[in-house]
């Protein structure tokens, strides 16, 4: 009897298709209540134990995007099962590609956002540097993957899109002609984003301007220079440039020279350059590198001093150079070595001096 129940017709269906169609949702909704109770929340406790938000944001949208898409999968699958009517069938096919379209857009922008975080992110970088840097790029992207689905949907509703996509063009080309300076800039600031030769905080010099970043835009970059006021490039103008970055120097090397003068006797100049070593590894935060009696100059003998300061801070390397010049100075006083200086001008003796003839007294 209940078999004979199953196979009645109604509306062009039997009852076992009825309850398959209400039976498949139910037990899809079963399935995936599943996955995210022994699958997704223990990873989702997991990732929360990392130091970074990266793989949370995967884990959610996992959660956010995919597990409404499978939802609607089952339920579209669970009715095209049924012989219905042709407008409830349109009705049906019109509504599943509109919500699928939806939720192919936000995860496709959500895809495409966690992938520039996968790229961009690094554990030196600040994390609300680059929250300040998606924030401007997400809105065109968006745009873009937003026109892109709306024209994917009106064509598998049955419009003609050929006229739209062809205007798009057509205005496409003319809005590139007419906003070409724009345009670069535009790309100059994803390449600036992707390629990170710089970022927010750095101090950059850039030709004859230098300055800290401020912030980056979509068309402009703006510096803080060290005398105060703000210099605002072009971002064509960064991408085409050298750009001098020394927020990521790790440590600076310097070079500098003193003159002793020629009266100095040969033993203090061979004791000279391991002075000027024991100096400067004394010295914190100092790296010693060489020093050597360089050349004969015009005044003086000169030593040529190389080392390295273990901090791209330039106010420590201004305090490291002061202490070093400090004791260099106490050293040769202790030593009495004479520091060279220029001679003045008539003390100089002229070697194009010309002796003027003398005139001769003979009588005529």
């Amino acid at each position: 009897m209940s078999v004979d129940f199953l196979q009645t017709e109604f509306l062009n269906n039997r009852a076992n298709d009825y309850l398959m169609a209400l039976g498949m949702p139910i037990v899809s909704a079963i399935a995936i209540k599943g996955l995210q109770v022994f699958l997704l929340k223990p990873l989702k406790h997991w990732v929360q134990t990392t130091p970074n938000n990266i793989d949370n944001a995967m884990v959610r949208i996992i959660e956010s995007r995919l597990i409404p898409a499978l939802y609607l999968g089952t339920i579209y699958i669970a009715l095209r099962n049924l012989n219905l009517h042709p407008i409830l069938e349109q009705t049906i096919d019109a509504t599943t590609a509109v919500i699928a379209t939806l939720l192919g857009i936000r995860l496709i922008v959500s895809l495409i956002e966690y992938l520039l975080r996968v790229y961009c992110f690094s554990p030196q970088r600040e994390e609300l540097h680059l929250d300040q840097s998606l924030k401007t790029l997400l809105p065109a992207i968006r745009a873009i993957v937003w026109g892109i689905g709306i024209i994917f949907l009106l064509d598998n509703l049955g419009f003609n899109v050929s006229a739209v996509v062809a205007s798009l063009g057509i205005g496409g080309v003319a809005i590139a002609l007419a906003s070409q300076g724009v345009l670069q800039d535009l790309f100059s600031y994803f390449a600036i984003l992707l390629d990170r030769p710089f970022e927010l905080g750095d101090f950059i010099i850039v030709g004859d301007y230098l300055g800290t970043v401020e912030q980056v835009g979509i068309k402009t970059t703006r510096l803080q220079s060290l005398s105060g006021e703000e210099i605002i490039m072009a971002n064509t103008d960064l991408t085409s440039s050298r750009i001098r970055n020394f927020k990521r120097m790790a440590k600076r090397r310097v070079e500098f020279k003193i003159g002793v003068a020629y009266e100095t006797s040969l033993e203090r100049l061979k004791e000279i350059p391991l002075l000027l070593r024991n100096i400067l590894e004394e010295t914190e935060c100092v790296v010693f590198d060489r020093a050597h009696f360089s050349h004969y100059d015009e005044f003086s003998l000169i030593f040529e001093i190389v080392y390295f300061v273990t901090s791209n801070d330039y106010n420590q390397y201004m305090d490291v150079q002061q202490t070093v010049n400090f004791r260099i100075k106490q050293e040769f006083e202790k030593r009495a070595i004479a520091f060279a200086y220029p001679l003045p001008v008539n003390l100089v003796p002229s070697l194009s001096s010309k002796v003027e003839p003398v005139e001769s007294c003979a009588s005529v």
